[in-house]
């Protein structure tokens, strides 16, 4: 039917007349709207459920250090509904957990790790490391692998010895570690560009506020359904800094 009316019918540049509204649903995670005018034009719009509702989230390492950003739009597609999103969870003094997609999933895996977690310290009487803290998300992940949860993580915090952990996953749980930033969300591209232009070892943790607050902003400028604003946690030894960024508004 699809090529019956790009290319017979109308003759008037392959398409007919009558303005007509074909849906092309793949399966998997979105789908494909191909509107036929009546100009003889093709309008196309694709979108990942992954980016339905906007959203970032970028974790870097520096000295005994680690941060983690994220913006503040909660948006239907090109519609901003709110710049309060909360894409960020504090887990334990030493651990974030981020979080982009959608955001019914965020909240979500948020209430269900938070139910993991409080089963895992009742249980061991002791905090969860990151490492072991990254496995169990990673499992929850992978056991609704046939029904994903459409939410991609992103883990930060320090190791009993003071070293950064960096993991992202995808909606699956595959991991992904690093030794110096990770990045999610609708504008990685940007960010992993402007992350590896201003990321340098052995930072300091007023150093690496700086650099992680000038890469999210770079990135958010070219995206647009991320930003309206930014929210930065640097996490030390001593204890966890909250800091929020102004972006641009439009």
């Amino acid at each position: 039917r699809e090529k019956r009316l790009l290319e017979g019918e109308g003759r008037s540049g392959g398409v007919n007349h009558c303005a007509r509204l074909l849906l092309d649903w793949r399966v998997g995670f979105g789908g494909r709207w191909v509107l036929v005018s009546s100009c003889a034009s093709l309008c196309v719009v694709s979108m990942s459920i992954l980016n339905y509702n906007g959203g970032c989230v970028v974790a870097m390492a520096g000295k005994e250090c680690v941060a983690i950003a994220a913006d503040r739009r909660l948006g239907v597609q090109l519609q901003t509904v709110s710049c309060e999103a909360t894409r960020l969870f504090q887990m334990n003094d030493r651990l974030f957990l981020g979080l982009t997609g959608l955001m019914t999933d965020i909240d979500s895996l948020h209430n269900l790790f938070n139910f993991k977690l409080n089963l895992y310290t009742m249980r061991e009487g002791r905090q969860i490391k990151p490492k072991t803290f990254s496995n169990l998300v990673a499992s929850t992940l992978y056991e609704k692998r046939f029904g994903p949860y459409f939410s991609e993580p992103v883990i930060a915090g320090l190791n009993a010895d003071n070293t950064p952990f960096l993991c992202a996953m995808d909606l699956l749980g595959a991991p992904a570690k690093a030794d110096d930033f990770v990045v999610s969300g609708t504008c990685s591209e940007s960010l992993f560009g402007t992350c590896e232009t201003f990321f340098r070892p052995g930072m300091n943790p007023d150093e690496l506020f700086e650099t992680i607050s000038q890469a999210l902003l770079s990135a958010l400028d070219r995206d647009s359904i991320s930003g309206w604003g930014a929210i930065v946690h640097v996490i030390t030894p001593e204890g966890t800094t909250t800091r929020t960024l102004k972006a641009r508004m439009d």
